[in-house]
């Protein structure tokens, strides 16, 4: 079991950022393909960003616009995501998860097997 702890979450306003943290609870994020996801009532999960084992990075959607930032602290074990320039229609919750074979992100949370529980982020003014 490969699990993942997410935090961060809150209310901001329009234009406001955050920067969420996924920590592992008992694995080394840098062997894994960790990936940051979002989903909004009556949404499909979707994904905002991927980082891999290397260090290489996607950012998804229009995320790609400079407002969404993934990093990794290997020291802490942690993988974050910096959310810029927040807008309403941000409003979901975000998930950090866990792919398990492979070498390259993927944008599918099919492609994950280990998720953590989601934090909040609600952009409203």
């Amino acid at each position: 079991q490969l699990e993942v702890v997410e935090s961060g979450g809150g209310l901001v306003q329009p234009g406001g950022s955050l920067r969420l943290s996924c920590e592992s609870s008992g694995f080394t994020v840098a062997e894994y393909i960790i990936g940051w996801f979002r989903q909004a009532p009556g949404k499909e999960r979707a994904g905002v960003s991927c980082i891999r084992q290397n260090g290489d990075k996607q950012v998804y959607g229009d995320f790609v616009r400079r407002r969404a930032t993934i990093s990794r602290n290997n020291a802490k074990n942690t993988v974050y995501l910096q959310l810029n320039s927040l807008k309403p229609e941000d409003t979901a919750v975000y998930y950090c998860a866990v792919k398990v074979g492979g070498n390259f992100c993927s944008p599918k949370s099919s492609d994950f097997t280990y998720w953590g529980q989601g934090t909040h982020v609600t952009v409203s003014s």
